[in-house]
């Protein structure tokens, strides 16, 4: 069967603009979080990194599961969604955007944490005791240093949220143009026998995949 771009076009630029904010969001939570998990001595560390671990090892049905629970309107996030924006949590792009954020989480941390740790605490300390503020010296010495880093917590986040399918199956269902990302239109193309249609939309996301990995291994061998 021949794939007509316009009816795939739908699932293709939902897909780029879940990654998208995924990984802006992902960018402003997990740089702090990976810079308090890289200084703090605080007893919780175990439990905060298993908590941002999580994600790796729990299958997405799980976590979609719970999410589900918490963005029911009786619960008080998604009661409190509706409250603000009048509609539901569940089965939205919003509710999508958060789960993504959420199983993403570890993919952007991880390499920030790393990049962190390679930088060490030496320049800070070095800043700081030329007069600079901790958030100057931070923002000025330690994030230019970790710029690799973010590039790759960046292509990773982006890369991951573009394969997602057990978590958005589960909090987005398959609604078209509102939740029917890429993962979840190459499941119904199989479905329904157009394997023409599954195998280029794969195809797709194995090239994309490929080189988010590629580029992220390099940047780690120039860092090193």
């Amino acid at each position: 069967m021949n794939v007509a771009f316009s009816e795939v076009w739908p699932a293709i630029s939902l897909t780029l603009r879940l990654a998208f904010f995924s990984t802006l969001i992902l960018m402003v939570i997990a740089t702090p979080l990976a810079w308090w998990l890289t200084v703090t001595r605080l007893r919780i560390r175990p439990l905060v990194e298993a908590i941002v671990t999580l994600p790796l090892v729990l299958p997405p049905t799980v976590i979609g599961f719970y999410l589900l629970v918490f963005m029911n309107p009786t619960a008080p996030l998604g009661r409190g969604w509706v409250a603000l924006t009048g509609e539901t949590l569940a089965f939205s792009f919003s509710g999508l955007l958060l789960a993504s954020v959420i199983y993403s989480l570890p993919f952007a941390v991880q390499p920030l944490r790393t990049a962190f740790q390679t930088v060490g605490l030496a320049p800070r300390e070095v800043a700081t005791t030329l007069g600079a503020s901790p958030l100057r010296a931070f923002v000025s010495v330690v994030l230019p240093l970790s710029k690799r880093g973010f590039i790759s917590a960046a292509v990773l986040s982006f890369a991951h949220t573009l394969g997602e399918f057990g978590i958005v199956l589960m909090v987005g269902g398959n609604i078209p143009g509102e939740t029917r990302v890429i993962s979840i239109e190459i499941f119904n193309r199989v479905e329904t026998l157009d394997y023409s249609g599954a195998y280029l939309l794969s195809f797709g996301l194995l090239i994309a995949s490929f080189l988010a990995l590629t580029l992220t291994y390099f940047l780690g061998r120039e860092r090193r």
